[in-house]
This record gives C-alpha cells, structure tokens and sequence, in this order.
C-alpha cells in the first residue's frame, strides 16, 4: 500500500491518533526488538470498568487493521477495537507517577485509577 493510501484510509476509517510522545516511545521500543515491528492496541472486556487496553509487541498485521504511521513508529488496531476508540489518541506520559502509554478516549464514560479500564 502506498503511503498516499495508508493516509486516506487511516483518515478515512479513524479518528485515532498517536501523539508524538507515542511515537517516540514506540519507535524506541520496535527498535530494541528483533522480530518485532509493530505495537498493537487493543480493547478487550473486564477490568474494573468493563473494558480494558491491551498492548503488544507484533510482527505483522492483520488485513482490517487500522494503521498509524508517525516519526518512524507503527500502531496497528483491530476493526472490532477501533469502534471503542474512535476519536481517541495515544499517548505516552513519563511523570511523577511512572510511565506509561494512556488512551485519552473521549467515548469512555468512566476510568478506573489504573488507567486501563473504562466504560462506554
């Protein structure tokens, strides 16, 4: 795929975003991986909220991944997960409370204190 044609149809199928801060992080973690290329997010059900993050190290995708592409990192999204994330954007924050990748959702209704977990 083209990256004219990456673009549109991240534009056109999500309003997900990752913010530089991510995608440093990102790409820093690829690159200290062998076999690993990708990090994906993911909604699963559970956590004290009802739905939770997952994150994990890939090395391929899936043909209805949502892919997001910036400053050399790559995000990578099920079709299932982006209908709970719409609008959202990664983010990576280093603070007084550690660090950690956080999905600023403006779907969610609910969080819990662990940031992992929310509720629609």
């Amino acid at each position: 795929m083209t990256a004219e044609a990456l673009q549109n149809t991240t534009e056109d199928n999500s309003s997900v975003t990752m913010s530089e801060n991510a995608a440093k992080r990102v790409a820093k973690i690829i690159n200290g991986e062998k076999d690993k290329n990708a990090l994906r997010v993911s909604v699963e059900g559970g956590g004290c909220s009802g739905f939770s993050y997952k994150f994990d190290l890939v090395s391929s995708q899936n043909d209805d991944d949502l892919i997001i592409e910036r400053s050399g990192a790559t995000v990578l999204i099920d079709s299932v997960s982006v209908m709970y994330m719409e609008g959202s954007e990664i983010d990576f924050v280093d603070d007084l409370m550690g660090q950690s990748f956080q999905i600023k959702n403006p779907n969610a209704t609910a969080s819990c204190g662990c940031g992992t977990s929310f509720s629609i």
